[in-house]
């Protein structure tokens, strides 16, 4: 997957969108980012995911623990390869539903 279509993908997601902080590509749902992209350099990225997702993911060649981020709950990943589309996708996805999560029933019945 090359960058546009990471975007592509990221901005599909219901009520997601997108700005830049920190010299970083962040897509946000209500305001809270999901998922922080360094378009700038290696194109690594960082996502939430599951506590119980946290030590299989980072066993795996290219993730790491996500520095400055909460800790054994955000990944980064070193490069657009290192996961499969279909991964990838599913991890997105999981993240913005994790970050969706710990906002107001309000504010989740307006994307869901």
């Amino acid at each position: 997957m090359n960058i546009e279509a990471f975007r592509d993908y990221c901005l599909s997601l219901p009520g997601v969108t997108e700005d830049m902080k920190w010299g970083h590509l962040c897509f946000l749902i209500a305001a809270k980012i999901f998922v922080i992209m360094d378009v700038d350099g290696d194109q690594s990225f960082s996502f939430k995911c599951r506590p119980e997702d946290f030590d299989e993911l980072t066993a795996r060649y290219g993730i790491i623990q996500a520095p400055h981020l909460a800790r054994r709950q955000w990944v980064k990943i070193l490069g657009l390869e290192v996961l499969t589309i279909t991964e990838l996708q599913e991890r997105i996805a999981t993240s913005r539903t994790l970050v969706l999560s710990k906002l107001s029933k309000k504010i989740q019945a307006q994307y869901l």
